[in-house]
């Protein structure tokens, strides 16, 4: 792997610094931010009350000490619960301390966009719409508003959008490139599909982003992506043979859980 080859890979932080500290809190983005990661990968879902929050499942409970649907409660619910002791129990008896409260509660997406605005260097924001939902293309909606506050909804071109939208439902990236044509977008796959195969990928797609899966088992794919004119951003790449192997077929962004061994393994640590 060459060195310039190294640094055409960007890498993103799945959920901020994810193995460190629990996912989709100020404190797994802080420390993705200070481990020097190119770009941070969030999960937004919109609140019974209209809030759009950092949250991967559905519902809360396996990430807080709460329950239900994100959808169905409103931001004052989840902000009196508690997203960052699951990591300590999940990892040993020892549960570590994460300090400030503020750091482990809700996150929304309007705070992480003020930590990259005041972060003081430019990092890229890869959000994924999460589908399906009750709120549908409230979602989408909210979120280009929401972008456009921070001046993020209408890059001049799509190569130089700081934001990204991604997801695994083309609908959703159908309904931004309708309403924001420059904002890049990214169709997220599980398995390579019959109308995919062969490097195309739906209206409103820009970027291929397969699962690693798909990349082991299918190296050849990345090429026919490549050839059919698209970037290819992959998930979730923590072993090293995987951050190899991605790199060895020329992928433009590695998202992982581990933004510091990543970029070390680059020869950028």
């Amino acid at each position: 792997m060459t060195q310039a080859r190294q640094h055409h890979i960007q890498v993103v932080a799945h959920r901020g610094a994810s193995e460190d500290a629990p996912e989709h809190t100020l404190a797994a983005y802080m420390k993705a931010i200070e481990d020097g990661a190119d770009a941070l990968e969030c999960d937004v879902r919109l609140t019974a009350d209209g809030h759009l929050v950092c949250v991967h499942d559905r519902r809360v409970n396996r990430t807080s000490n709460g329950r239900g649907a994100v959808s169905a409660l409103e931001l004052a619910d989840l902000a009196a619960l508690d997203f960052g002791t699951w990591k300590g129990r999940e990892d040993s008896a020892e549960s570590p301390d994460w300090g400030d409260p503020s750091l482990t509660s809700v996150l929304t997406l309007e705070r992480l966009l003020e930590l990259v605005a005041d972060s003081g260097r430019r990092i890229e924001l890869a959000i994924e719409t999460k589908h399906p939902t009750r709120w549908a293309g409230q979602v989408e909606e909210r979120l280009l508003r929401l972008l456009g506050r921070f001046g993020l909804a209408a890059p001049a071109t799509a190569a130089e959008s700081s934001v990204r939208i991604m997801s695994f439902s083309a609908r959703s990236l159908h309904r931004i490139a309708a309403a924001a044509p420059t904002v890049p977008t990214v169709y997220l796959m599980q398995f390579v599909t019959p109308r995919t195969r062969d490097g195309r990928l739906p209206a409103g797609a820009r970027i291929a982003g397969p699962g690693i899966r798909i990349v082991r088992n299918h190296p050849g794919y990345i090429a026919r992506l490549h050839q059919a004119g698209h970037q290819v951003h992959v998930w979730t790449v923590n072993e090293p043979e995987d951050v190899e192997l991605c790199a060895r077929l020329g992928v433009e962004a590695i998202i992982t859980n581990r933004p510091r061994q990543v970029l070390s393994q680059l020869g950028r640590g």
